[in-house]
């Protein structure tokens, strides 16, 4: 893009922080000087649910975080991407460490996708792994005809939604792999245990999980 296409871009869409959503001077960073300063360290723990080793997460889904990613998930916002992904790097560095055979990635329905026009998870993926020197591998296929797992209500009841969610496309590109699964907001651990389940029924030797953020409970 030429200087004078960037100066009207940055006239008609001003940049803003991709947290608090403030105004920022035109060039330089994503984040404001505040927003830089409180980004907080990397979480991990046991895991929410069955199947998977443990978890990471780069930041906590509440307030300002949570309005965020709603940005980057629904209104086009996938620039974030670029800087979720140094954050969810740095998590997996520290707290789940690199002795990974595969990244792969927990996937939106291809119906899904079609209407949005992207995969939000993919991106983290893709964003993370250029900092990790890994590339996100598609090993999941989602059925179109499953319900959101953030309008069910409780856990129970999301276990019971995703069940049957996931298939291995190529069981042979998971066999004996240490797998580092990617998804965007860690709630209950119903997802990533059934994506987790359906990777170790097809071979994979362990999952470890890592996602944008974690939700408190």
């Amino acid at each position: 893009m030429s200087r004078a296409g960037a100066f009207v871009r940055e006239l008609i869409w001003p940049r803003r922080c991709i947290l608090c959503h403030r105004l920022l001077d035109r060039g330089g960073e994503r984040l404001c000087p505040a927003c830089a300063r409180s980004v907080p360290e990397p979480i991990s723990g046991a895991r929410r649910g069955a199947f998977y080793r443990r978890w990471a997460a780069a930041l906590w889904y509440e307030g300002a975080v949570r309005d965020s990613f709603l940005r980057f998930k629904f209104v086009g916002c996938r620039f974030y991407a670029d800087v979720y992904g140094l954050w969810l790097a740095r998590a997996i560095r520290d707290k789940l460490g690199s002795d990974f055979d595969l990244m792969t990635y927990v996937p939106i329905s291809r119906l899904r996708r079609r209407k949005r026009g992207y995969d939000q998870t993919l991106l983290l993926a893709q964003a993370a792994g250029a900092c990790l020197d890994l590339t996100p591998v598609c090993t999941l296929r989602k059925r179109n005809l499953v319900k959101p797992q953030s309008r069910t209500l409780n856990l129970e009841e999301r276990r019971y939604n995703i069940r049957g969610a996931f298939r291995v496309i190529a069981p042979e590109e998971v066999r004996g792999k240490r797998v580092l699964l990617i998804d965007d907001v860690l709630t209950t651990g119903a997802t990533v245990s059934e994506a987790s389940r359906v990777l170790l029924e097809a071979g994979a030797k362990t999952v470890h999980v890592a996602a944008l953020a974690v939700t408190v409970m």
